[in-house]
């Protein structure tokens, strides 16, 4: 297993990373725990005030870390830039935050006094997707380390230019060799550090797969794990509902990252009696994208990041397609080179066919036309996935009710499913467990201490 820059727009392979050698890997887990020794001890505003150097760099560098971005993943410029401020939004969160989280939680007990404090639990792996490269990062390490934990990074193969930018930014934000780190790993020597007793857990933004993989070993070394997995997104539009802007709102969840986002907006459930307005606004608008190389400006949708995934989605709407879904736009990929796909949306789509059940990590929509509330519910919690869904309405009662009914980690009313450094993110079902950001997410990682006087 090798880590490579292939750019996704023009096929050429840039550079080649062998993995790190078991030796090496040993003596970095090493410098963990020793970097951890001393990194636990320092106070919450200390470890803050490096985080805030760190959201400096990231805002001072996002036009460079957006090229990186754009060359190794093919991300457009516009959102490699949205995406390296928002990791600086959650560094500063953090930063601003983590003390007051941290703080001693007095409690009534039949002891003189009685309080639960989180203390850090050590080194932690992180193994990360090529999606958003950094705010994935971003996003586990601020709230850990802000408690204290030191980090072992194992990034996605063919993000590595990512990878080596993280731990140098983090390098030069002050932070002291060994707090963060950047792994090139096979998939074995992974397996290993999630056995190893001085790993003391371990996250994972990925596939509902490898998921399943990462969390069964931590199971068996009894590891604290978080999985932030796939999703299929209902985007539920009901009637009454602000039909222009939930197509324009609808049209950028859908596209956003040229598709490849696990809470992007993928089966559009709209009642009978705004469908053909949606259906028209909807499609226009898809086709209307502006599709090409990512470094250019104006760009909205870029190629997919790898080949293998640009041939899983078309055999994933070949297969939908010939068991009876129309095409709406788009569905047939582009003669040339680079990984690119078109904007497409299909309807009418059969009951077990991929595009019904299945993830389609890429620029491809479903439209689905509902009766009622309770079709859209139905509908919405039909598959294995429960990661976040979009209801459209201008009736706050209506959706109350339907809230609840809604099996998502996240719901958000008349807006995008989003993950904002403020509240918690995760998913349910087999979009997995666990909690990323806000208090919650830094709760992860740490050890709720329960101290008793007499």
């Amino acid at each position: 297993m090798r880590y490579r820059t292939i750019n996704p727009t023009t096929e050429e392979q840039l550079e080649v990373f062998d993995c790190h050698s078991d030796d090496l890997v040993e003596g970095m887990v090493m410098a963990s725990v020793r970097g951890f020794g001393e990194w636990r001890r320092r106070s919450p505003r200390e470890r803050g005030a490096l985080l805030t150097e760190a959201a400096s760099l990231l805002e001072r560098e996002a036009a460079t870390l957006a090229e990186t971005m754009a060359i190794e993943m093919g991300k457009p410029l516009a959102q490699g830039r949205a995406e390296a401020f928002k990791c600086a939004l959650g560094c500063r969160y953090y930063a601003e935050n983590g003390e007051a989280f941290l703080v001693d939680d007095p409690r009534s007990s039949d002891g003189s006094r009685s309080y639960v404090r989180c203390d850090p639990l050590g080194p932690v792996l992180a193994i990360m997707p090529w999606n958003f490269p950094f705010w994935q990062f971003y996003r586990f390490a601020a709230p850990a380390l802000i408690a204290g934990n030191t980090v072992l990074l194992k990034h996605s193969p063919n993000t590595p230019r990512c990878a080596l930018a993280i731990e140098d930014l983090m390098l030069r934000a002050g932070f002291p060799r060994g707090v963060v780190q950047n792994l090139f790993l096979s998939n074995e020597q992974a397996g290993r550090l999630i056995a190893d007793e001085r790993v003391r857990g371990v996250t994972l933004t990925g596939s509902t797969r490898a998921g399943k993989q990462v969390a069964q070993a931590g199971g068996k070394h009894l590891k604290p794990t978080v999985m932030e997995l796939g999703g299929s997104d209902p985007f539920i539009v009901l009637d009454g509902a602000d039909v222009d802007r939930a197509v324009e709102v609808g049209v950028d969840a859908r596209c956003q990252n040229s598709g490849q986002s696990c809470i992007a907006a993928k089966r559009f459930l709209v009642h009978r009696c705004v469908a053909d307005s949606f259906r028209e606004g909807f499609v226009a608008a898809m086709q209307q994208r502006v599709v090409g190389d990512p470094t250019d400006a104006g760009v909205e949708i870029g190629p997919l990041a790898r080949a293998d995934l640009r041939e899983t989605l078309v055999k994933q709407v070949a297969r939908t397609t010939t068991a009876g879904a129309s095409v709406l736009c788009g569905g047939k990929r582009p003669e040339g080179r680079g990984f690119f796909y078109p904007p497409t949306v299909l309807a009418e789509v059969p009951a077990g066919t991929p595009a019904a059940e299945e993830e389609l990590f890429g620029p491809v929509a479903t439209l689905t036309v509902i009766e009622d509330d309770d079709e859209a519910i139905e509908l919405a919690n039909s598959i294995r996935y429960g990661l976040g869904a979009s209801l459209w309405t201008r009736d706050v009662e209506r959706a109350q009710r339907l809230i609840p009914e809604i099996e998502a980690g996240s719901v958000f009313v008349n807006g995008p499913v989003k993950s904002d450094p403020r509240l918690p993110f995760g998913g349910v079902k087999q979009s997995g467990f666990g909690r990323e950001l806000a208090r919650e997410g830094m709760m992860e990682f740490v050890n709720l201490k329960t101290v008793w006087f007499a």
